[in-house]
């Protein structure tokens, strides 16, 4: 049974630092290193790599399971689909 406010991420990376669009490019490289279904965290900073990540993510098929601030920081996770996007 998965509890429904946070699923344990198979990976964690912190982009904190990492200007855009570097933090996307190095998630996206992950997500596709990882098994489907897998969960990824990622720390992004406020600002332009948390408005810019997610959506883009989202565009290219992923699922954003949680977005969560983390005073100074965000944590999102992101799953990678099943099947290809």
């Amino acid at each position: 049974m998965t509890h429904s406010t946070t699923s344990t991420p198979d990976a964690q990376m912190d982009l904190r630092g990492t200007p855009c669009p570097l933090n996307f490019v190095r998630t996206k490289l992950k997500l596709e290193q990882m098994a489907p279904g897998s969960l990824l965290e990622v720390w992004l900073d406020s600002g332009e790599p948390i408005e810019q990540v997610p959506d883009s993510l989202m565009m290219e098929g992923y699922q954003i399971e949680q977005i969560e601030d983390r005073s100074g920081f965000f944590a999102i996770q992101v799953r990678r689909p099943q099947t290809p996007a």
